[in-house]
């Protein structure tokens, strides 16, 4: 019996039986049972949703923005709803960089309150960020920018890259074979894409080219001294024991703990922890430096010998590398005096050059090389057609021949036919062919002899790719010039300059 229903009892004499009958009635006024209710889409009393903690207004790119976002659920006078358990989700706003939102970009309220700890944007530019809850009305966030710090650029041919202050890896350029490693088919990028796959980066090496017009290819170390690369495989010069071309990193086989890897023309080289090195790709000349010449390498093989190394270099069918005493070593082709043994003998193993004893740091080009000594010195031999040794004339060199000016310097890196270094104050200078502006001095005039860099920015390291260079200023902005058809510059236009332009920052 339900509560308010009447009962009536009746009294029944059927012969000698006296029966009892109970008759349940209902009362006019009694209430009824409730009726199931609709799913309840919002908190009740909820109505709409608003920033509370804006994101900052700055912030690198693959970074958490900090402090949290955080978006409240409230009523129609804008006053947060307690107790309000809403699921709130955020996703970036319309924008023209193909940028994703990453970390977790769905929260539920907590008494009225969704935070937003680990957010954040994977490529540089303006954003706003848009706030949505099933029933509610949404919000936007004021904009921010998301900003790209550099503590490395390689510039490649026709493409380059760079690592960040938080370890990601970003290509902009060329791309017909995959060399930016975004994962995808697009053509070039005129401004710096990550790299696909969230490795924790600590330097990259973008190679290719010459006129020939071999495509490029990138790889990069990570800091759990694991080798990768992507981009143009034809010769193996990925090294994962395939010849298929990349569009994003795989891991180079063999499993090497490296400490630095150099990318070439058609190979590429690297060193690992113990002091051995490595080539894989092309040999036709000897470049891998394991006594073979011909056949190509799509794994590593160990360079021949007792040398251990602390840097190595790929050019175009040559490679160097510093050994632990200081000295360098070069293998390979060795036409126009690339290996700096004095002869144009190509050698397939190691063979010590006649640079001085003291090197620094090294940097191998197309068809020269430099390195920098400890007391600042720099010095460069090979090919020399076009003023790229910056000994003041353009006779070829068969040994390192110091570069005029009695300029010192902390690095130096060798193009195809042009060079550039950076002094200890952060000055750059740059000498060589010049037809695109790659010098970066405002002409385009080609010079035998290293000529300042316009603009006053201070540099912590340049590096010159085919027909274009770049660099990195001390505050972690990237620089470029030189030529631009396919966006190497990365200053989101395609459009060449013979002084520097920022990248996309």
């Amino acid at each position: 019996m339900r509560p308010g229903e009447a009962v009536t009892v009746l009294r029944l004499v059927i012969g000698p039986l006296l029966l009892l009958v109970t008759v349940q009635a209902c009362h006019p006024d009694a209430p009824t049972a409730p009726r199931p209710m609709a799913a309840v889409q919002a908190t009740s009393g909820a109505v709409q949703l608003a920033f509370v903690k804006q994101p900052p207004a700055n912030v690198d790119a693959n970074v958490a923005l900090s402090p949290a976002v955080q978006v409240a659920v409230e009523d129609s006078a804008g006053n947060p709803v307690p107790g309000a358990t809403d699921t709130v989700t955020l996703a970036l706003g319309p924008n023209q960089t193909g940028a994703l939102l990453l970390g977790s970009p769905t929260a539920l309220a907590v008494d009225g309150m969704a935070t937003f700890v680990d957010l954040r944007v994977d490529r540089p530019g303006s954003y706003t960020l848009v706030a949505t809850a099933t029933g509610l009305t949404g919000a936007t966030s004021t904009s921010f920018a998301v900003h790209v710090t550099f503590t490395q650029v390689s510039a490649g041919y026709f493409h380059t890259c760079g690592v960040t202050t938080s370890g990601a890896a970003y290509c902009w350029g060329y791309n017909f074979s995959g060399q930016l490693g975004d994962g995808t088919g697009t053509s070039y990028r005129t401004a710096p894409a990550p790299v696909a796959g969230g490795l924790d980066v600590t330097a990259v090496s973008a190679g290719g080219g010459f006129p020939s017009g071999v495509p490029g290819h990138t790889c990069g170390t990570t800091a759990g001294g694991a080798a990768y690369c992507w981009g143009y495989n034809a010769s193996g010069q990925l090294g994962d024991g395939t010849t298929t071309n990349r569009t994003s990193p795989v891991p180079v086989s063999g499993g090497l703990n490296v400490t630095t890897v150099g990318a070439g023309t058609g190979h590429t080289c690297a060193v690992t922890t113990s002091g051995e090195a490595y080539c894989w790709g092309a040999n036709f000349r000897g470049q891998l430096g394991d006594g073979s010449t011909v056949v190509p390498s799509s794994s590593p093989v160990r360079v021949f010998g007792v040398l251990t190394f602390t840097a190595v270099g790929a050019g175009s069918a040559y490679s160097c590398g510093l050994t632990t005493g200081s000295v360098l070593a070069c293998w390979g082709f060795n036409g126009d005096g690339e290996l700096g043994d004095g002869t144009t003998v190509d050698r397939p193993v190691p063979a010590p050059d006649l640079s001085p004893s003291d090197v620094a740091g090294l940097s191998t080009g197309t068809y020269h090389a430099c390195a920098v000594t400890t007391n600042g010195g720099a010095y460069c031999w090979g090919y020399n057609t076009s003023g790229q040794l910056g000994d003041g004339t353009t006779v070829t060199r068969m040994s390192a021949t110091p570069v005029a000016g009695g300029l010192g310097f902390a690095a130096v890196s060798a193009g195809y036919q042009h060079s550039c270094g950076v002094t200890p104050s952060g000055a750059a200078y740059c000498w060589g062919w010049n037809a695109y502006g790659q010098l970066g001095d405002g002409t385009t005039a080609t010079r035998p002899t290293a000529g300042l860099v316009s603009g006053g920015l201070t540099f912590r390291s340049v590096s010159t790719g085919v027909y274009h260079t770049c660099g990195v200023t001390t505050d972690g902005v990237a620089y470029c010039w030189g030529y631009n058809p396919f966006g190497a510059l990365g200053n989101g236009t395609t459009t060449s300059s013979p002084t520097p332009v920022p990248v996309v920052q």
